[in-house]
């Protein structure tokens, strides 16, 4: 029998190592040399083998698979990847939103759920989380946000109040966070969680009509309701026992063959109704009621290939909404477009000027043709003429491609203003209706004891007076549920002052009831 044979260490330049547990030295105890220089490559590799984590979204995870289309959806769209039969491969990644890359699993956050399709078109990215809007309807909010949910300056430390305190000073966050307080926020696992692409995106056909979409994505694993979920006792054992919960149980269930998967459906809503519909359905804090634009089922995804590399292909993978390709595009929702120049850019810093070169972010089945150059870590050749226009024979737009999506009539002056209200457009109906109309006695129970112990744990008693009528204005009766256990719980007094007693809720609920799929 032969005996098999062990392939050599090399340094990283393909040369043979010699030793990997011995330094170069004077004798046997002198000093190390300057020349050894394998154990100065793996010293200064190991130095700058962490590339910076992401601001949000630093904590996660992913796996490969495909997306199939299984249903005729051409009357809405000319994108290849959603013609019927049509087999795309995918990368995914999930991930929570505050946490730094070494963070729990099962912190109450919202999850990110991005999908890369590698077209034939180029790569389209969606960029999703496990909730179907967001805090905030305006970019120049987000970092603010973000840093209103991460650390203090002064100890390092995350502060329930700043994160209060921010939420009480923008009523628009109160859908997303009655969601986040939920049993959304801690989700049993990705496989039996929902993603939605949150944002509207518009869509073109191949006669030219226009349509806006939204994007769900059903799991169907489980109960397939999407709420599958650790209540808060069992996430803060999670996070003792196995604060990798959430990746280990992903890569597990591949790697025994248990392959997760999610249909992906869509509401059309017709190009002219944004004009009129009585919300504005830009504006990424508010769902569109299924009762207006029933979901269509498109097609269905799978996870079936792990990684092999985690470092190369999940750290490294990076997802950007301005990846779009014909048949789709952007819309008018302020943090869409700003999401369009902020990701690209991240990864810039990250991964650097050349990161779509890195195979996971790569088109596979598209030819690249760009006049971009140089640039630190470029792999792909340039190829004269590297200068557009010109004479030579390089490649050129191609304007007669026909109308495309993502394109949308606007005038008016330039302001500094928020949306246009429409007749049904407020910070609180929505949010009310997840409480009273979605969810049961146990998870409005649940989510009573979720906000009181977050509420009580650190935070000022001026937020809390702008929390309890926060809370007050999404639903009456929860918003004392919540004041009177809280109030118990530090041991104050049962009642503070009203502060938003004006704002009412709107009776509206059952016009615009939601289902939370």
């Amino acid at each position: 029998m032969s005996k098999k044979t062990v392939p050599p260490t090399t340094t990283d330049a393909g040369i043979r190592v010699q030793s990997e547990e011995h330094s170069l030295t004077v004798g046997s105890d002198g000093p190390i040399v300057l020349n050894d220089h394998y154990l100065l490559e793996q010293m200064a590799n190991f130095n700058r083998e962490r590339i910076p984590e992401r601001q949000p979204h630093a904590k996660g995870s992913g796996a490969f698979g495909y997306f199939e289309t299984t249903q005729d959806v051409s009357k809405y769209t000319k994108a290849a990847l959603f013609q019927k039969g049509v087999k795309t491969d995918v990368a995914m990644r999930f991930s929570t939103v505050a946490g730094e890359r070494g963070s729990p699993d099962t912190w109450r956050d919202p999850r990110g759920f991005s999908v890369k399709f590698y077209t034939e078109d180029g790569n389209f990215d969606m960029v999703g989380n496990n909730t179907p809007i967001f805090f905030i309807r305006d970019p120049l909010k987000f970092q603010n946000f973000i840093r209103s949910q991460k650390r203090r300056a002064d100890n390092g430390l995350r502060d329930h109040d700043m994160m209060w305190d921010f939420w009480t000073l923008s009523p628009e966050s109160a859908h997303q966070v009655t969601y986040l307080m939920g049993d959304r926020g801690v989700p049993k696992n990705w496989r039996e969680m929902n993603g939605y692409g949150s944002h509207t995106y518009s869509l073109v056909n191949a006669d030219g009509e226009k349509f806006w979409v939204k994007f769900h994505f059903h799991t169907d694993v489980g109960d397939q309701s999407g709420n599958a979920h650790l209540t808060q006792e069992e996430a803060v054992k999670k996070a003792g026992e196995d604060s990798d919960y959430h990746r280990r149980d992903l890569f597990d269930a591949i790697h025994e063959g248990n392959y997760p998967s999610w249909t992906l459906k869509w509401q059309i809503m017709p190009w002219d109704d944004a004009k009129t519909y009585d919300i504005n359905p830009f504006d990424l804090t508010k769902t569109w009621p299924h009762a207006d634009y029933p979901l269509m089922e498109v097609g269905k995804l799978v996870l079936n290939e792990n990684p092999v590399d985690w470092d190369t292909q999940i750290e490294q993978l990076a997802f950007e909404v301005n990846n779009m390709v014909p048949g789709i595009g952007l819309s008018p929702d302020k943090m869409l477009l700003a999401r369009g120049f902020s990701y690209a850019d991240a990864h810039r810093h990250r991964l650097g000027v050349n990161y779509k070169q890195i195979p996971v972010n790569a088109a596979r089945n598209a030819k690249v043709n760009s006049y971009s150059r140089a640039g630190a870590m470029r792999t792909v050749n340039a190829v004269d003429p590297v200068y557009s226009p010109n004479s030579y024979g390089g490649p050129a737009a191609q304007p007669d491609t026909g109308p495309e999506a993502g394109l949308w009539h606007a005038d008016g002056d330039m302001v500094r203003t928020a949306y246009k209200l429409r007749p049904k457009d407020d910070d609180w109906s929505q949010a009310g209706i997840l409480v009273r109309e979605v969810m049961d006695d146990e998870q409005r129970d649940r989510f009573v004891s979720n906000v009181s112990g977050h509420l009580a744990d650190g935070v000022s008693e001026k937020v809390l007076v702008r929390a309890f009528d926060y809370w007050k204005n999404v639903d009456a009766d929860i918003g004392e549920r919540i004041e009177k256990t809280v109030r118990d719980m530090i041991g104050g007094k049962s009642e503070a002052p009203g502060m938003a007693s004006a704002l009412s809720i709107s009776g509206e609920g059952a016009a615009m009831k939601e289902a939370a799929e």
